[in-house]
């Protein structure tokens, strides 16, 4: 408890409206939406979709109904647990970048950098590696690349913004 006798939680500092700080928390908190759509995009696509990723219409020339139905189920399993992940991430950064990061919480602003770093440090290398499915990349990899630049730009303005106070 800080000397004032108020909580963690109730000390907090209102941010100025239209400054950096704002303007960054706000760009990072819409890349982590922009997370959560494409994991519900992912989810809606393995349901009511092809069955595949966005930007993915076969494997191997052949459609989820044309595989081993153990393989198709296996692929649907992976492709609902990815999703998830990729919701809970986004939710995680929108979280911690609109309500920690505009009330100065340093601690925010890095848990969210940190988060979206090691999730498209993992997943993103792979889709450079072998060429073993063909995938539009625009399609595919389009959207998250654009939120990935948006989160880039919130998080060097929200620094900028911090760096101020």
């Amino acid at each position: 408890m800080p000397e004032t006798g108020q909580s963690v939680t109730e000390e907090s500092t209102s941010v100025e409206h239209g400054s950096a700080l704002q303007q960054g928390s706000i760009l990072m908190s819409l890349a982590g939406l922009a997370f959560v759509g494409y994991g519900v995009v992912f989810l809606a696509l393995n349901f009511l979709g092809s069955g595949f990723e966005l930007g993915v219409s076969t494997l191997g020339g052949l459609t989820p109904a044309e595989l081993n139905p153990a393989v198709a189920y296996y692929i649907s399993h992976l492709h609902v647990a990815t999703a998830a992940f990729i919701i809970s991430t986004g939710i995680a950064i929108t979280a911690l970048s609109w309500y920690g990061v505009q009330e100065r919480r340093r601690w925010a602003w890095a848990t969210a950098i940190v988060a979206a770093v090691v999730a498209l440090a993992i997943a993103l290398p792979m889709h450079w590696t072998g060429g073993a499915f063909a995938h539009d990349w625009l399609t595919h990899l389009g959207p998250i690349y654009l939120a990935t630049l948006v989160f880039v730009a919130g998080t060097i303005r929200s620094y900028q913004g911090m760096a101020e106070s």
